[in-house]
């Protein structure tokens, strides 16, 4: 007779968990960027904090933050305004072991004499990265106030309160005042529902306390459909000034300890990013203060989003290389049809071209967080102004295409919340949204190009120099430069040119630093050759061998 119990308990032809892993050392792309791009003095930091980021404990926080997302108490039991976020442990432990590392503060932190640490930003790039592929919702208020530095230091009074405690690297998540706190953090309200990306359009008035003027007191009355993070200490926000649209610091706390008149109204459900909240918020006669003059508030947080689209593109580039090597993963350890499935033609083919835009992406991610280090630098200066919406454009544009590629190499696995990947193709659309969507970093590239032509003639010569005698890659530059002379058309073909500009420098930087196997594929498959729609075409002359030894975790 037979035996009716059939026993399931064993698991076979399954891939071990993806935890446990280096996220510097088992990453050639990223180490070799680190260095090219002038921050070789950190390599045995990044390692140590690779180990943190990739641990078991660490991706479990990460997954646990997300699990258990914030919640909004707007009142206590009496009926009291609270207007605070509550957020589960694993959030404050996410963000006690970011702090530590300094991704606050990392741009702004001296030698010890005064002076800037060599190759800073992309240093802290390169700890960026693998923080948002530990946990990617936390970096939002990292990333902001980290930004926030260069605009309240245009008001000396208010960096002299508030810059020394952003530059420690302690984490204070107490709801109390910012002079009895160890540390802060900093986050921005801009749109409002009216206007959206439209600034302009806000209708949040400032009016003066007094006089008024840069530094001085003013009292805003309004809404922002968007706040982010708003257990911060303070935010960065655009109101209507009787001299226009202007710039404030407005703090949770005012000077004699009472909370700011900041209401909270609701939490965003989002899509992804749910261990980070989101709100909307009414100013029911808030006070902030005022930076810069009055009419000048988007010339004054330009620099903070400048500094927050180059996060946009680190994050998306590492969460991009997280989906890869967790496909790369699964498919080592996955046997199908008699063999494993990382050694089938069809997949490799795959993998291989998923791995060329990883390393292109982060290629380019590096590239620009160099021209953040050399603000001296006409050349850097003029790659930051122009190539800062570019990259951000392609980076963050291909990753949910690219991350939805990783996951199907899963299959139904991957399709799964417990695998981690289903949040990862949830978290990559925001970085293409915020701060700045395509057609926003499209119009930001014609007003350099209006405005600052010398800074795109600048940057062609330095790909000129990258390409030297590359045919392809001179028949691409040939082809942005024709563009270029063509102004009528720029405006229908805006987003055309970005894309050409991201490919081209992205395989010149590859044809100069990166293995052979890995520029010539990109270059084949990306710049030259027939259209293609989706990956794992292109690549039948390509060593995939060569290119997946190189991409494995």
């Amino acid at each position: 007779m037979m035996d009716p119990y059939v026993p399931t308990d064993e698991v076979a032809n399954q891939s071990p968990p993806f935890a446990d892993v280096n996220l510097f050392t088992t990453d050639a792309a990223l180490q070799e960027a680190v260095v090219r791009e002038g921050a070789a003095h950190a390599l045995k930091q990044l390692a140590a904090y690779g180990a943190l980021c990739g641990s078991a404990e660490a991706l479990e926080r990460g997954r646990i933050a997300n699990e258990f997302p914030p919640r909004l108490m707007t009142h206590d039991a009496k009926g009291r305004r609270r207007d605070t976020v509550e957020f589960h442990p694993a959030y404050h432990d996410c963000m006690a072991q970011s702090m530590a590392a300094g991704l606050h503060c990392g741009s702004w932190e001296d030698d010890g004499t005064g002076g800037a640490r060599p190759g800073v930003n992309v240093a802290r790039a390169g700890a960026f990265y693998m923080t948002a592929q530990m946990e990617a919702g936390h970096c939002c208020p990292l990333t902001m106030t980290n930004a926030a530095v260069p605009t309240i230091r245009l008001q000396p009074e208010l960096a002299d309160a508030w810059v020394p405690r952003i530059l420690s690297r302690s984490y204070d998540p107490a709801f109390r005042p910012a002079a009895e706190k160890r540390s802060v953090t900093i986050g921005m309200g801009m749109t409002e529902k009216q206007g959206g990306t439209d600034v302009r359009a806000n209708t949040t008035a400032a009016e003066p306390v007094g006089n008024g003027g840069p530094g001085g007191e003013y009292v805003l009355a309004g809404h922002k459909w968007f706040l982010s993070a708003p257990m911060c200490d303070a935010f960065l926000m655009l109101a209507q000034a009787p001299g226009g649209l202007s710039c404030f610091l407005v703090p949770r706390h005012l000077p004699d300890g009472t909370v700011n008149a900041l209401r909270l109204q609701r939490l965003k459900d989002k899509l992804g990013n749910r261990s980070n909240a989101s709100a909307e918020l009414e100013l029911h006669g808030a006070h902030g203060w005022l930076v810069a003059e009055e009419g000048r508030g988007v010339p004054a947080i330009i620099e903070m989003v400048t500094y927050t689209r180059l996060d946009c593109a680190v994050a998306s580039a590492g969460l991009m290389r997280l989906a890869l090597a967790m496909a790369l993963h699964h498919a080592r350890h996955r046997r199908v049809f008699g063999r494993l499935l990382a050694d089938q033609p069809l997949m490799a083919h795959v993998l291989a071209d998923l791995a060329l835009d990883v390393e292109a992406a982060t290629a380019l991610a590096f590239r620009l967080a160099r021209s953040f280090d050399r603000a001296e630098d006409e050349r850097a200066a003029a790659w930051r102004r122009l190539m800062t919406p570019v990259t951000k454009y392609w980076v963050c544009k291909i990753a949910p295409f690219l991350v939805g590629e990783a996951m199907e190499c899963l299959g139904g696995n991957g399709y799964v919340e417990e695998n981690g990947i289903a949040r990862i193709y949830r978290e990559v659309p925001v970085n293409s949204i915020w701060e700045g969507s395509g057609n926003v970093m499209a119009l930001d590239v014609l007003r350099v190009l209006q405005r600052e032509p010398e800074a795109a003639e600048m940057v062609l010569q330095e790909l000129a120099q990258l390409i030297g005698d590359d045919r392809q890659l001179a028949a691409a530059h040939a082809r942005i430069a024709a563009l270029l002379h063509e102004p009528r058309l720029l405006d229908a073909r805006a987003r055309a040119l970005l894309e050409s500009l991201a490919l081209t420098a992205a395989g010149a930087i590859l044809r100069a630093h990166a293995p052979a196997e890995v520029a010539d594929a990109f270059i084949a498959t990306r710049l030259a050759g027939p259209p293609r729609q989706t990956y794992g075409q292109g690549l039948e002359r390509a060593d995939t061998a060569a290119i997946l030894a190189r991409a494995l975790p």
